[in-house]
């Protein structure tokens, strides 16, 4: 029970990693406090972890909104009383060279991937550092370490999370805030599953080849990534900060012969 008492905040908890992330969290003693866009996704994620015994609440939230992410925040305060863990999951992707993406898909993907990690993070530090301690985990991805085709918005908003996590680390390190990012490779979840469809002629080739690039052979699921946010939420990872973590098949320093 690593996360005993703890209150855990996860957006984009609907589905994928945010979801296996949530019932995981559950299952280790946190009161796991699920945010989507989605309504019937996420009221789903809840009604799982209550049948295995866990308790998670739902609150329907665009996480680029900003006045609705700071209603949601001070909702869950006056419920909750705390924030100990918050774990900005929630994001889109999109293919297509800096050339062939519209202005407003751009605008889009941004708005959701960066400011939709600015924005739960402005509005629950204050809270974490008046109690002087809480754990803020990013989610960036291998894209933000390496050149991936067509991938343009997506690899350039995963480079921004990276880098505004270390900033962050900087700033809230005196409050005994942890701030660390989660760097994984091509998981096979519902986001990706809906970019291969919407973006490839041949899901199937498209997912091949991104088992070639990665030294494992294989996608990832999300419960990899899962067990790794459970690391970093936990005291287990208390002398990691502003750090970035791998969980990505061997694809960013490994290359199959």
């Amino acid at each position: 029970m690593r996360l005993r008492e703890k209150i855990a905040v996860i957006t984009g908890a609907g589905s994928g990693i945010g979801k296996a992330t949530a019932k995981l969290f559950a299952k280790e003693g946190a009161l796991v406090i699920i945010t989507d866009i989605h309504r019937e996704n996420g009221q789903g994620t809840v009604s799982e972890i209550e049948k295995e015994g866990g308790k998670a609440a739902f609150f329907e939230v665009d996480v680029a909104n900003p006045e609705a992410v700071a209603s949601t925040i001070q909702q869950i305060i006056a419920t909750y009383k705390k924030i100990d863990i918050l774990f900005n999951n929630a994001g889109i992707s999109n293919v297509g060279r800096v050339d062939e993406v519209e202005p407003d898909v751009w605008d889009r993907i941004m708005s959701v991937n960066v400011k939709g990690v600015y924005l739960p993070s402005k509005y629950t530090l204050p809270y974490m550092m008046e109690q002087k301690s809480g754990v803020v985990i990013n989610m960036s991805s291998c894209a933000a370490e390496m050149g991936l085709a067509k991938r343009a918005a997506y690899s350039a908003t995963k480079g921004a999370v990276l880098a505004l996590t270390k900033a962050m680390q900087v700033d809230y390190a005196p409050y005994n805030i942890r701030v660390n990012a989660l760097l994984p490779g091509t998981i096979l979840s519902p986001f990706v599953e809906d970019y291969l469809k919407t973006s490839y002629d041949d899901p199937e080739v498209a997912i091949a080849g991104i088992k070639k690039r990665q030294l494992s052979g294989e996608l990832g699921r999300p419960e990899d990534v899962a067990k790794a946010a459970l690391f970093l939420a936990s005291d287990e990872s208390s002398f990691m900060m502003g750090s970035p973590l791998y969980i990505d098949g061997g694809v960013v320093f490994g290359k199959n012969a």
